[in-house]
């Protein structure tokens, strides 16, 4: 009902954005007067069209807000229907509070209470050697932490890169970290979020802003030029009455295929992608002999799923032009087919490819979509196989037949670039001196620390906060934080596994074991090794030793 309003008020040139029933206006002048002058016209037409509609808007309840950088300056003076409209220093617009000065401080308040409420709730029950596993933890972080500091990224995600922000993101996640990984308080945020595997929020804030103004158009860093993938615009689609639902049988054996062969064109399709090639193919038919094929070629940044969605749109576009009556697509891409039939996925290709089956429709021709599994020696298929594969390796030295960036790859350009800038805070900083040893590289440690399950004993291990005699002197739980091989040697993790005489018969055991010497400069390349395992093995079982030793 309000649709002839907002276009009424477009046309004279005002910007109004609405949400349902809440109605945003903006305005802009060089001087308070002009902006009272804008504002006054529109509320009165706003006004006025309420009366004539039978409507009645609420000037009580309407906000009014100046955005300025100028010190000094008149307060413009709304009225509506006669009653003064409020001057307001915040407006809460769909959950994110925008101040007068664009700073996002409030929001920024607001979205840190609201975290750290539920990391005083996960505390209770989740402690560094008993309660909620550390995978239960990371689920509650990711599902509903992050989506609470991140919503409106787009919109706030400049503040975070403020020094203060960031202090107050720090701590919400500090608590998260230590809980995902078992470490204890005294651990510090560098530390606990290299074993968390977690980035931190303001890179993660950062991530979401710039994957919004990508995939509304937006250049992609290091694509250079490359066009990214958008969703076709809801209002283009087809209106629901002009669709019909389309059906997707699958054929599970040879049986299935020869029952549902009987049309005249048969098209299998693939896609494909080898060593970074990308690729797809058709394979057409008419009775038992091939009678076309086409290969497709790629960028190297698309994925095997456009490459079969691309296949199945070439195979609509080759069955217009097709003077038979009856044709059948067999594909081995489940993902593609159901993205095809399902009529609310906006994905170009199967936007086109729907459009395509209409004008099928429209010519009185009869097509049939078939999912086959894929292998099952059906030559059709195989052949499709085949031809994807030529197509992927030779798409190097050919102009691509689609090259629109999917924005998974996007994805994976800010990941790495947040990595690296992660990487540049992890080395700098003055913190997580263990850690460091083991893990010197963030981009490493983020893949190798989701291979194994954090226990107290192994972050005791990476970040030297635990049992040993150095750390309890430091809290004064120990009179002395000498070792048992030397009073006058502090007991480290260092000492520990790399030079404590006690230990010398484990030691040579598991540097014959890896053909390795055991020096602070190797641990970083066992690490990232095959032998990594043995030799965290090697290093709890010292941990345990030393810790049940100084219980006492």
């Amino acid at each position: 009902m309000l649709d002839p309003l907002l276009k009424s008020l477009e046309r004279r040139g005002y910007y109004v954005q609405a949400f349902a029933d809440d109605i945003v206006m903006v305005f802009d002048g060089a001087t308070a007067l002009e902006v009272q002058r804008q504002a006054s016209v529109a509320l009165e037409r706003v006004r006025v069209w309420g009366v004539e509609n039978k409507l009645k808007f609420a000037p009580h309840k309407t906000n009014a807000m100046v955005i300025t950088r100028k010190l000094k300056f008149d307060t413009p003076h709304l009225r509506m229907g006669g009653i003064d409209i409020g001057m307001s220093k915040e407006i809460k617009l769909l959950g994110v509070t925008i101040d007068d000065k664009l700073t996002y401080n409030t929001h920024v308040a607001n979205i840190c209470r609201k975290a750290i409420g539920i990391y005083k709730q996960l505390a209770r029950a989740a402690k560094v050697s008993w309660g909620l596993h550390p995978e239960v933890v990371r689920t509650i972080y990711v599902a509903v932490v992050e989506p609470i500091v991140l919503y409106g990224a787009s919109v706030w995600g400049s503040a975070a890169e403020k020094i203060g922000v960031q202090k107050q993101l720090n701590t919400i996640q500090r608590g998260f970290a230590q809980k995902m990984c078992r470490a204890y308080r005294t651990v510090s945020l560098n530390s606990a979020l290299v074993l968390a595997g977690v980035l931190p929020l303001d890179l993660r804030i950062h991530e979401a802003a710039s994957l919004y103004r990508i995939k509304r158009g937006a250049a992609v860093p290091g694509l250079c030029d490359r066009e990214i993938e958008r969703l076709t615009p809801a209002m283009e689609a087809p209106h629901p009455a002009q669709t019909s639902q389309l059906e997707l049988t699958c054929l599970k054996d040879r049986d299935d295929v020869d029952a549902n062969s009987s049309c005249a064109v048969k098209i299998f399709t693939d896609g494909s992608k080898i060593d970074g090639k990308v690729g797809a193919a058709l394979s057409v038919w008419e009775g038992d002999a091939e009678t076309k094929t086409v290969k497709l070629y790629l960028s190297s940044y698309c994925t095997v799923y456009q490459a079969e969605l691309l296949a199945i749109c070439v195979a609509t576009r080759k069955i217009k032009k097709h003077t038979a009556n009856t044709f059948a697509i067999y594909s081995d891409s489940m993902a593609a087919l159901q993205t095809v039939t399902n009529l609310g996925a906006l994905h170009p290709l199967a936007t086109e490819t729907r459009e395509n089956i209409s004008s099928i429709s429209q010519q009185n021709k009869a097509l049939s979509l078939f999912w086959i599994k894929a292998h099952v020696g059906l030559e059709g298929n195989e052949r499709a196989d085949h031809l994807a594969k030529e197509a992927a390796i030779a798409s190097a030295k050919r102009k691509p037949d689609y090259d629109l960036c999917p924005v998974s790859f996007a994805k994976q350009i800010l990941r790495m670039e947040s990595l690296r800038k992660w990487g540049e805070r992890y080395g700098s900083g003055d913190t997580a001196k263990i850690t460091k040893m083991f893990l010197p590289n963030v981009v490493n440690a983020y893949k190798i620390v989701r291979k194994f399950e954090p226990t107290s004993q192994s972050t005791q291990l990476l970040t030297g906060h635990g049992g040993i005699s150095e750390y309890l002197h430091r809290f004064k739980c120990k009179l002395s934080p000498g070792c048992i091989c030397d009073p006058n040697v502090s007991e480290t993790v260092p000492h520990i596994i790399l030079e404590c005489p006690a230990f010398c018969k484990e030691r040579y055991n598991i540097e014959n074991k890896i053909d390795r010497r055991l020096i602070a400069e190797n641990i970083p390349d066992i690490m990232i090794g095959n032998l990594r395992q043995e030799f965290l093995d090697y290093c709890l079982k010292l941990m345990y030793i030393v810790i049940d030793r100084n219980k006492t």
